[in-house]
């Protein structure tokens, strides 16, 4: 982000902006400090979070003694320009207590890791380095990717109906796989196949008279 970009209201709350910061992957609030223009100009400059300890009454970059920084993924103001949505990705226990967040949560989503696993496809399909399986997968061909998907479903029914567990879920993870690589050679998101679960659920919720409806159409 540009210093051009933004322009913070810091007199409205006396020279100081609150900062929430945020996990880019996990979307876990992890803490909430405060900023004054040069902590901000220096996250900005550095790339990692710096803020204004108003007890110290100096900057203080989060992690400078741990080596726990908060790498900047993106900055957000809010629609009064007087609060900013930082988002991270934490080089380690976040609070000074050794937790993930300062609010004594986990640090983490199994689902979240759905999506940073399509960008990962998507960089694959972008850069098509030599020797990734991946790759090879782009290469071959829609045909050979639609295949594949069959392949994988038709091994996952097997290991429903006759396997083990932890055969399974080894065969539905590679067919979460190869779904989320054809999806992403058609341009699709896995997002996509979540707005159109939502749709079917709204959907039957109001013809089955469930509170849920009224949610319908919100995005």
């Amino acid at each position: 982000m540009e210093k051009e970009t933004v322009q913070l209201d810091f007199e409205k709350m006396g020279g100081l902006v609150p900062a929430v910061v945020q996990d880019d992957v996990t979307q876990k609030v992890l803490m909430v400090g405060f900023m004054n223009e040069a902590a901000f100009h220096k996250t900005l400059d550095t790339n990692r979070v710096t803020f204004f300890s108003r007890t110290k009454g100096r900057l203080w970059t989060k992690g400078e003694q741990s080596g726990n920084f908060l790498e900047v993924k993106s900055i957000l103001p809010d629609c009064d320009n007087d609060t900013l949505l930082i988002k991270v990705t934490p080089c380690g226990p976040v609070c000074h207590t050794g937790t993930d967040t300062c609010f004594g949560e986990k640090n983490e989503d199994a689902l979240s890791f759905i999506g940073y696993l399509q960008d990962f496809i998507e960089r694959r399909k972008q850069e098509m380095p030599q020797g990734s399986y991946t790759t090879s997968l782009f290469q071959s061909g829609i045909n050979r990717m639609a295949q594949k998907v069959g392949e994988e479903a038709v091994e996952t029914v097997i290991e429903a109906t006759n396997g083990t567990d932890d055969r399974l879920i080894y065969e539905a993870s590679d067919l979460l796989y190869h779904l989320i690589v054809l999806l992403t050679s058609k341009g699709h998101r896995i997002e996509d196949l979540v707005r159109e679960l939502q749709k079917k659920l709204w959907k039957r919720s109001c013809l089955s008279n469930i509170p849920m409806c009224r949610f319908a159409g919100r995005n």
